[in-house]
């Protein structure tokens, strides 16, 4: 039987919490609180004015991009920050300033964070696979939340501070397997063992490299790794999250795509798009990235 495609979008708000707010946005940059700094990051499609243009100017930190992709360098007011502590929920991990406009993770992911802390609570010890696991926030919720995780990333330095994360956290004694390697490869390799998991978390970038030079495209790549994905799903499987980033690619599309790679599954489609939202009973929303979610 086929999934159930829900006919509207959904738009999934992260707003802020303890040691993170959007505080405002326009003129195409947006200014946010990560624990006690507040940063200047680029953001075009913030075309409106923002409310303070003066509280930009009073940044800790601000990110001069160097082109039109993530490359650029940090300027701060004082001396340079390299690293600080974070928290959300039971997960702490620490904030870097990284040669790109991120900061070691991203916040809009804080609502697939709530909703996997959620399903898997209703889990007895479920098998979570998480693959392009970065810096280990979302393998660490579901360790939280009583799953046995295997994270995945290409990265051995993202997988390394993922597990320092797991050490702040007080979970390295949880039940995760850390694994450098290129996601395509590892899941292939479990399809042929046989593997299943109750969850399975897919968070691609729209292009990469593997620990051995592999080479990943999102639009050329993601429809096999998702059909691949869907094999290894258990019979009594929970879901199946994608969320993906690129400018060329909708929820639509991503729901489309789940569609087909879970044909013979039943269940429900849930498709739209991540955003974050200003400090505010009237704080205007950015949407940031993608998702479609499979659940039983």
């Amino acid at each position: 039987m086929s999934p159930r495609l829900n006919p509207s979008p959904e738009t999934l708000v992260t707003r802020g919490w303890a040691d993170y707010a959007l505080l405002d946005s326009g003129h195409g940059r947006k200014l946010e609180r990560y624990g006690r700094f507040t940063v200047v990051r680029p953001e075009p499609q913030c075309f409106w004015s923002p409310r303070d243009a003066a509280a930009f100017d009073r940044a800790d930190a601000v990110f001069d991009p160097t082109d039109e992709d993530e490359a650029g360098r940090w300027r701060f007011a004082g001396k340079p920050i390299d690293t600080f502590p974070l928290a959300w929920r039971d997960v702490r991990f620490t904030g870097r300033f990284t040669p790109f406009r991120h900061l070691a993770f991203f916040p809009e992911q804080a609502a697939n964070w709530e909703w996997l802390d959620t399903r898997v609570k209703t889990l007895q010890r479920p098998r979570i696979l998480n693959l392009f696991g970065y810096t280990g926030v979302a393998s660490l919720a579901c360790a939280a939340a009583g799953a046995e995780v295997t994270h995945v990333d290409a990265s051995k330095k993202s997988v390394g501070y993922a597990r320092e994360n797991a050490e702040q956290s007080g979970l390295a004694d949880r039940p995760i397997r850390w694994i450098v390697e290129d996601a395509r490869k590892y899941v292939a390799r479990e399809v042929r063992r046989g593997s299943k998991y109750h969850g399975i978390i897919l968070d691609p970038p729209k292009y990469g490299r593997g620990p051995t030079g592999e080479v990943w495209r999102l639009f050329e790549d993601l429809p096999g790794l998702l059909n691949d994905c869907a094999a290894l799903l258990a019979d009594d499987a929970s879901f199946l999250l994608l969320n993906a980033y690129a400018a060329r690619i909708s929820g639509l599309s991503l729901a489309h795509l789940m569609a087909e790679a879970t044909a013979d599954r039943g269940g429900t489609i849930d498709w739209g798009e991540l955003a974050l939202a200003e400090d505010g009973a009237d704080g205007r929303a950015i949407g940031l990235s993608f998702f479609a979610r499979w659940s039983a």
